[in-house]
């Protein structure tokens, strides 16, 4: 049995932030484990906002929090992750991406570059000091391949005075793995992407 992989690895690296976090967003519902997670172990009074573009992940997610009596604590959206700023405006302390299909449904829907990188760069806008993301790419598919580009072209661009940023891969692995970007918020300065949108 693997020990680590992307998913568990983001998680462990988020716990101690998520213990602590107020405000949380899931980006990318799926099958609810991420929003789950949040929800779990965040403090009673935070709040979790999770997005999805599909009917069918948000009615996964709900079934999946109903059974652990976390439904209040969730706020479920269906939109898109680039249409975050149109919901609320204020600091976010967590924030995850897992991007690509949802697992066990039609992989002709998946995330796209263009609103995964514009809600990227709304949640930086937004981040707390101290406050991080988590980014899971799947290079293994054609959007998924240029969304990771973006990503990575996006994160190194980032300003070293304000973020740090890590990346972690499995690099004995074939048929391209996921590749984790953990993004963390050092210091309060105001961010305002230039790059395209």
């Amino acid at each position: 049995m693997q020990t680590f992989n992307a998913i568990k690895l983001a998680q462990q690296l988020l716990s101690d932030k998520v213990n602590r976090a107020k405000f949380l967003v899931d980006t990318t519902a799926g099958n609810g484990k991420d929003s789950l997670f949040l929800a779990q172990n965040s403090p009673i009074d935070a709040m979790v906002w999770s997005f999805d573009v599909q009917q069918a992940a948000i009615i996964k997610t709900k079934e999946l929090l109903s059974k652990y009596s976390l439904d209040d604590k969730v706020k479920l959206i269906i939109d898109s992750h680039a249409n975050i700023d149109q919901y609320f405006n204020r600091r976010i302390d967590v924030a995850m991406f897992n991007l690509g299909y949802l697992p066990n449904a039609q992989h002709k829907i998946t995330t796209q570059c263009q609103s995964t990188i514009a809600a990227l760069q709304k949640i930086l806008g937004l981040l707390s000091t101290g406050g991080v993301i988590s980014i899971i790419a799947y290079s293994g598919h054609q959007e998924g391949y240029l969304e990771n580009k973006a990503v990575q072209e996006l994160l190194t661009s980032l300003p070293s005075n304000i973020f740090t940023v890590g990346c972690w891969s499995m690099i004995n692995h074939s048929n391209n793995p996921p590749i984790l970007y953990i993004v963390e918020k050092m210091r309060g300065e105001a961010y305002e992407s230039t790059a395209p949108q």
